[in-house]
């Protein structure tokens, strides 16, 4: 798993590759820190080649929408395959989140 960062159009946008299992949750909550300081800017989760995500990745996306949504930034997500979609369908998190 690994992940990437840039900014761009006055978003935060974080890339995910891989699988975001119990096993790489750890390291990606660290990479995922620069989110927190979102200020207002919105947050695009790039989900294009995230293979899995487990409830453990679940835990950190909801995390960072209960940070980003009081400072005003809306958090979408992007690229998620029929899998990934059903999960985040399964789990409600279609209604939490802004797919795109």
């Amino acid at each position: 798993m690994r992940t990437t960062f840039k900014e761009e159009n006055n978003k935060l946008v974080m890339a995910f590759y891989g699988r975001l299992d119990t096993a790489a949750a750890v390291q990606t909550e660290k990479d995922m820190q620069v989110l927190y300081d979102c200020d207002g800017r919105d947050i695009m989760l790039d989900c294009n080649n995230l293979e899995y995500i487990s409830s453990s990745g679940l835990r950190l996306f909801l995390g960072l929408l209960k940070v980003a949504k009081p400072k005003g930034s809306r958090v979408c997500i992007s690229g998620l395959s029929n899998d990934l979609r059903q999960v985040f369908n399964m789990t409600g998190f279609t209604n939490l989140f802004e797919i795109v």
